[in-house]
């Protein structure tokens, strides 16, 4: 085979094989196929799209390009949870330990944040200790001894993922939904999961800024699941605003622990709670999603999931101190309050220009080379929905340095305003089995 002949049919609208897409990723990896190329096949993915056979044909050939994780003597099911990335979206470090405590394993890879969008293994490491970078041996030994491990994404597995990714980063490929089912499905293929919950962003702060498009990529990934036999949901949930109120790393740590003590957002609260009853349910854990709501729900009243997450901590190297008493995370030097300029009801929060605050502040990343600062961020003190008098906070921020007159202006601006009452954005906007 040629890559040159690929990349032209391709490009022609033409299809390829299981065989040819195969063998053009392994030849990718073994450095036999030249980055050029595979950049010039990917625009041609881009502009002609995949069918399903040749999606699904992508997805197993990134999965098998490392390791394939099995837990078949473990005794229960392996969930995994992914989330297409938001603003304040720390579901992860809430849902998991209710997983975990509602009688299920979670093995979960996650990655670390680009952009205005956080990651999960940014907010783990603003936890004193924390290490995330573990083998997969270590991983599946944790996710058995501990029925929970969250890690950094390991090269062992799907590295072909690994290094498409990083190509398409840097040749305007990201947004392509085939390659975006791909990757994500790839991933949670070599994880060995048992079912999986897909949360598909929708709106300014997500990815997919429209619901057809946040549909389109949901659907895919739930076929793909379901063409290799991982039972897989997907709930489109808004990011139209940020997801609870805390944006930044130890901030939505700090936040992700009061959720799990029981006094947690609204918003936050019943998120977790639809995705984790669909995936119990998906995998079989729950005999319906009645039951799966109320044994998350337990676990919560019950503190259950609170020492699960005390023993992922421990288990990654952390101070577990931190679980109990919050002060012991990093703190920034300086917070402010940002006042209300009038009266009135709050009717949007721009999820978009929060996040680009907080990363200004240094919560997130302009490039992968940039270092996260755990302390700073940005906390809500409205949500939308909400009266607010004249000279109320809106939000309370935390820096690293004074805050500038600029990032102030910009958030002030992320507010939205009616002089008549309004109804907080839907969080759930469709579910796909």
């Amino acid at each position: 085979m040629r890559a040159v002949d690929l990349i032209a049919r391709k490009r022609d609208g033409g299809r390829l094989s299981d065989e040819e897409i195969g063998w053009l990723i392994a030849a990718y990896l073994r450095d036999e196929v030249a980055d050029y190329q595979v950049a010039s096949w990917l625009m041609a993915v881009c502009w002609r799209g995949l069918d399903a056979g040749e999606t699904t044909a992508l997805t197993l050939a990134l999965a098998d390009s490392g390791r394939r994780l099995s837990f078949g003597d473990a005794g229960r099911p392996v969930v995994d949870k992914h989330s297409t990335g938001g603003v304040g979206d720390k579901t992860t470090l809430v849902l998991a330990p209710m997983l975990a405590a509602s009688g299920v394993l979670v093995a979960k890879m996650s990655g670390r944040g680009l952009g205005h969008t956080g990651g999960t293994i940014d907010k783990l490491e603003a936890i004193p200790g924390v290490r995330t970078e573990v083998g997969a041996e270590n991983f599946v030994a944790t996710v058995k001894e501990r029925g929970i491990a969250i890690a950094a994404q390991s090269p062992e597995l799907a590295p072909g993922d690994g290094r498409l990714y990083a190509l398409r980063d840097v040749t305007g490929t990201v947004e392509s939904i085939p390659l975006i089912a791909s990757s994500i499905m790839s991933k949670k293929i070599a994880t060995g999961a048992n079912a999986v919950v897909l949360d598909v962003k929708v709106g300014e702060g997500a990815l997919m800024k429209d619901l057809d498009s946040a549909r389109q990529l949901a659907l895919t990934m739930v076929e793909l699941g379901r063409g290799v036999g991982l039972p897989a949901v997907a709930v489109l949930s808004g990011m139209s605003e940020p997801l609870g109120n805390a944006i930044g790393n130890a901030l939505e740590v700090r936040e992700a622990m009061e959720t799990l003590q029981g006094n947690g957002p609204e918003d936050l609260v019943s998120l977790c709670l639809t995705l984790g009853e669909e995936v119990l349910v998906a995998a079989g854990a729950a005999p319906s999603h009645e039951a799966a709501r109320e044994r998350l729900g337990a676990t919560l009243r019950d503190g259950s999931a609170l020492s699960r997450l005390r023993s992922l901590v421990e288990a990654m190297g952390g101070d577990v101190r931190c679980i109990d008493d919050s002060a012991r995370l990093p703190r920034a030097p300086h917070v402010h309050d940002l006042p209300a300029a009038r009266a009135g009801h709050v009717s949007g929060i721009d999820a978009l220009a929060c996040g680009q605050v907080a990363m200004r502040l240094g919560a997130g990343r302009a490039t992968k080379s940039d270092r996260v600062d755990p302390a700073v961020g940005i906390v809500l003190r409205v949500k939308s929905g909400e009266h607010v008098a004249a000279g109320q906070a809106l939000a309370t921020v935390h820096s690293r340095q004074p805050v500038s007159v600029d990032s102030l202006r910009q958030l002030s601006g992320a507010f939205r305003w009616s002089d008549s009452p309004v109804r907080p954005p839907a969080l759930v906007l469709d579910v796909i089995r």
